[in-house]
């Protein structure tokens, strides 16, 4: 509320829509003299954070929200088609990009620190060990510091990979949560009690002709790769999965290699979220929610069963993590937001909101185009 407030002091016309589920209440928003409109139909520029309902877009106006298209995830291809057929200009998050490829804003910090923090809390619950409350009952994350410093941690081996902002913000937990980072040929060898290891690029991809692994070539050339994780798999009890996967790199593992007696994984923290077949991690079958955050998933029949079966594996694949630290995730990502993307709506031919236009007025953006088929256009 104070953002939207600090904008419209500079003349820029925002409102905000009433919202009842919203952490920040309409009158935190009035109390600041911000309209609170229903109808905003009005509006040139629409911003949201996830997918839109497709009976709720509007037609030819400018929208920026997460709208998991892009990599051709085939549960949000009606929405790909409405963007088109509405003649919508739509500009998402996760393409907001710099010249050099780095994106500008995201979730990510905040998914990995919450998506940390569950996937310990469902070893928790499916073991009986220990005790921790779930993120979205503390006030902050101070608060979930103070239960931290209190925790009596069991034997526990925990597998990060992503060095990102996912993984970044996930590596703070686990540290404030007590346990120790170590080297990932530690963590192969035993070293530790209650330990995790973070991995990057190089300690899990392998290329067939055995050369070491270059990262810029594993992002251009994900194809050519095959996984080297199934060591890790072999000792870690938990796994957080932190990077971001562009559909051409391998998976860490097969749904075959689940059924392995000597896999050893029994939690899976899913931050990335991508939906099997499409996904670097096969028994993500749908994304779980804050309200119902685990599901198991029996390697065997390749299904969803209850969760904290025995011959299963847990699964945490909340899509919207930051979330259950809402006001601080909330805060970070509006002052980015105002910082490095507003004002390029200001300029006349903006490079940055170009690249990240999935579609413009009922086309594909021009960095889109390999689109055209699951987009129904070719």
């Amino acid at each position: 509320p104070p953002q939207v407030a600090e904008l419209r002091s500079r003349g820029i016309d925002i409102v905000v829509q009433p919202s009842e589920g919203r952490t920040f209440k309409d009158h935190e928003y009035a109390d600041l003299g911000v309209p609170l409109v229903e109808d905003i139909s009005d509006r040139e520029l629409l911003l949201g954070v996830k997918e839109v309902p497709i009976d709720k877009l509007i037609s030819g106006r400018k929208y920026c929200f997460f709208a998991h298209v892009a990599k051709e995830q085939p549960y949000n291809q009606k929405l790909m088609r409405a963007l088109l057929d509405k003649g919508i200009i739509h500009m998402d998050y996760e393409y907001l990009t710099g010249e050099h490829g780095k994106r500008l804003i995201a979730f990510g910090y905040w998914a990995g620190m919450v998506g940390a923090h569950n996937a310990v809390w469902t070893y928790a619950q499916r073991t009986g060990a220990f005790q921790l409350p779930r993120l979205n009952t503390l006030h902050d994350y101070a608060a979930a510091k103070e239960v931290y410093a209190k925790l009596d941690l069991p034997p526990l081996r925990v597998v990060l990979t992503g060095a990102g902002r996912v993984g970044k913000g996930a590596a703070r937990v686990l540290e404030d949560i007590g346990l120790e980072k170590v080297s990932p040929h530690d963590f192969l060898n035993g070293k530790g009690t209650a330990v995790f290891t973070q991995l990057h690029v190089c300690d899990y991809a392998r290329h067939p002709s055995g050369k070491p692994i270059d990262k810029l070539h594993f992002y251009g050339h994900g194809e050519e790769y095959t996984s080297g994780f199934s060591p890790y798999a072999k000792v870690a009890d938990i796994f957080v999965n932190g990077i971001f996967w562009d559909g051409k790199a391998p998976a860490f593992f097969t749904a075959e290699e689940m059924k392995s007696a000597d896999f050893n994984i029994q939690v899976i923290g899913d931050v990335t979220c991508d939906i099997a077949p499409a996904a670097s991690v096969p028994s993500t079958l749908f994304a779980s929610t804050i309200a119902d955050p685990v599901f198991g998933y029996d390697p065997k029949t390749g299904e969803a069963v209850a969760a904290y079966t025995k011959s299963a594996v847990d699964v945490m694949s909340i899509d919207n993590l930051p979330s259950e630290l809402p006001r601080d995730a909330s805060g970070a990502f509006g002052a980015i937001f105002i910082e490095k993307i507003l004002p390029e709506f200001e300029k006349e031919q903006s490079d940055i909101l170009r690249r990240a236009s999935v579609t413009i007025a009922g086309e594909l953006g021009p960095d889109f185009q390999y689109l055209q088929e699951y987009a129904g256009l070719s």
